[in-house]
């Protein structure tokens, strides 16, 4: 079991605080893991077994559960006078209306709720509108750089990350070392129950919606999802992905690319980041890039000739600063872009992601947007390049590797 000490650590702050805990993230990054963890943690604190309820939706013993009802009746039943209360909701969104049950525990006295789920669309719809400013989202993503280290065994750093960027950091697969075939097979079970399951089940929840169209068409959601993963990094439109697909010979309007599109980054297989204009801090319309949130998931879906070093550094970047706690957006400057403006606390940082350095037009390239931006803000350039580390009129060039690892200076 790979413990995810910054996941528990979070729970635990939020612990008996009058908030919904719903963890959220695509299938297989570690969450049933983590509440296991976590159930295990309070109780060597001394919370006992009579004050957990646990329910994990994708095992067939609570089947009769599905319905809300019997949901609720059951956890009430169980509760009866003791507190307080510690209730766990595993894959919730198989469950419909459960927001119902939801909402009325989160009402009771010394009861301390936690759900899980693998659809963004869990936090839409009745139940953000029922509890609004009453939960904490906690996105949980596959294994960072350093937990892949310390799961894989790894002792190269430079070595093991090569490995990470090939096979991807979903928990399972550091674990099956570098077996090349089962990490095929594993990754590719992932991708198609995320393609049909997951979004089987965000068609019946949203079946009522009549703004929504059914996706129905397997095909063309991989095709839209190809298009994507080839297009990490870059600046992409509704209308681009349409004219792609046209040009395979089927027409498809843009309005429906939208909706598969849509499908496609609820169940967190990629993630949709906006512009923003530097200057003036305004976000920008009509075009966005989207990160996948799994290479081993990109290079199983991805004729090799697409593959790109550089995005995918770009790739890994982009979610290790999610997992730090900032927001991201893509930074724009006139013509010139930055890979990444993050924010956190009120501070702004510009980032610039490349594979290397070492050629003094790329040099120029990279350094030439964050020198033009006028404040005094935190100017980084990571680089697999070890050469070129230093600082350059407050631009800072930083190993990628380091960097992950918490060894930058």
């Amino acid at each position: 079991m790979i413990q995810r000490k910054e996941y528990l650590e979070l729970l635990d702050q939020w612990k008996d605080e009058k908030v919904i805990k719903v963890i959220t993230g695509i299938r297989r990054s570690g969450k049933s893991t983590l509440l296991a963890e976590y159930r295990e943690q309070i109780q060597a604190e001394g919370v006992s077994k009579e004050q957990i309820i646990s329910i994990n939706f994708e095992d067939l013993a609570y089947e009769d559960l599905l319905d809300y009802k019997k949901l609720y009746q059951y956890i009430t039943e169980r509760i009866g006078e003791l507190r307080p209360v510690y209730i766990f909701l595993d894959e919730v969104q198989k469950v419909n209306q459960f927001e119902k049950v939801v909402d009325s525990l989160y009402i009771k006295e010394g009861v301390d709720v936690y759900i899980t789920g693998s659809n963004a669309f869990l936090l839409s719809g009745e139940l953000a509108t029922l509890l609004s400013g009453r939960y904490v989202e906690i996105n949980m993503l596959p294994l960072s750089f350093r937990e892949y280290m310390d799961a894989a065994g790894g002792k190269n750093p430079d070595r093991t990350f090569s490995d990470y960027l090939g096979f991807g950091g979903f928990p399972f697969v550091a674990m099956l070392g570098k077996d090349t075939n089962k990490v095929h097979t594993y990754l590719e079970g992932i991708y198609n129950t995320i393609l049909i399951k997951d979004i089987e089940e965000r068609e019946m929840r949203k079946s009522d919606d009549p703004n929504k169209r059914k996706i129905n068409d397997v095909s063309l959601l991989k095709n839209i999802s190809r298009f994507l993963a080839g297009s990490v990094g870059s600046p992409i439109s509704v209308k681009k992905i349409a004219g792609f697909i046209t040009s395979t010979g089927r027409k498809v309007s843009q309005s429906t690319v939208a909706d598969y599109v849509e499908a496609l980054v609820e169940p967190y297989i990629f993630c949709e980041v906006s512009p923003i204009n530097i200057s003036g801090k305004q976000l920008l319309k009509n075009v966005s890039k989207y990160y996948i949130s799994d290479l081993g998931i990109r290079n199983l879906i991805l004729p090799k000739q697409m593959y790109d070093l550089g995005f995918s550094l770009e790739n890994v970047i982009f979610f290790e600063l999610k997992r730090r706690g900032y927001e991201v957006w893509v930074g724009k400057l006139g013509e010139l872009e930055i890979d990444f403006v993050v924010r956190k606390d009120g501070i702004y940082e510009y980032y610039q992601v490349t594979a290397n350095l070492t050629e003094q037009t790329t040099f120029d390239r990279e350094i030439a947007p964050l020198q033009k931006v006028r404040d005094n803000y935190p100017k980084t350039i990571l680089t697999l390049d070890r050469f070129s580390q230093g600082n350059y009129n407050g631009v800072q060039v930083v190993n990628v590797v380091d960097w992950l690892l918490g060894q930058a200076i």
